[in-house]
């Protein structure tokens, strides 16, 4: 079993990286917000999960242990598999992952294309008591929880607007922060604005 792969970043993209290490390439999938860790460096250092069935081999890799750990934990729920644990730590932070399972935000989560609200929901009852276990290197555990962790402030605008472009194929993500852009500078601006500028921004 592969722990980690460290050596030269000879390419990268949004969905995955090669890391060339003792004369092999790994091509190793990534999530969005490692993509945007490793963008500018030369060398790089994944903690890695191999997914391996009968017709593939597929390498995924983290920045951190903490961050292989929440991957591992969202593969262990029925109906998320590999790529579809990474789209859901694409469109979120570790960290902002984490908050929505223990507040038990399954409406954020159900935004991530093809996930749906059942699956959603299934997620944060089978991984809501386990996912404050989790060491992220930030200090939330579950005895803190209290005085640390509040629910993601709820923005029905934000919500549909995200919606509707994860429908229409952008990732959650970036259109997540194109919305919050436009909001920030807009604040009431209705839903169909908001749209139509971040189909500009993505």
């Amino acid at each position: 079993m592969i722990d980690y792969i460290k050596g030269q970043l000879t390419e990268l993209n949004p969905t995955y990286a090669v890391i060339e290490a003792a004369g092999v390439g790994y091509e190793i999938n990534i999530a969005l917000p490692t993509y945007s860790l490793l963008i500018d460096q030369k060398e790089a250092k994944l903690f890695i999960t191999e997914i391996i069935r009968e017709d593939t081999h597929d390498l995924f890799g983290f920045p951190t242990k903490g961050e292989r750990e929440i991957f591992l934990q969202l593969t262990s729920v029925s109906g998320i598999g590999g790529n579809t644990a990474r789209m859901i730590m694409s469109a979120f932070t570790a960290c902002e992952l984490r908050q929505l399972i223990a507040t038990g935000n399954s409406k954020a989560i159900a935004q991530v294309k093809g996930l749906g609200p059942k699956t959603a929901q299934r997620l944060i009852v089978d991984l809501k008591d386990k996912i404050l276990k989790i060491d992220l290197g930030d200090g939330v555990t579950a005895d803190s929880i209290d005085a640390q962790l509040f629910p993601i402030e709820s923005n029905p605008i934000k919500e549909e607007a995200v919606s509707a472009l994860t429908m229409l194929g952008f990732a959650a993500a970036a259109s997540g922060k194109a919305v919050d852009k436009i909001l920030k500078q807009s604040p009431a601006a209705p839903v169909e604005q908001v749209i139509r500028e971040a189909l500009k921004m993505l």
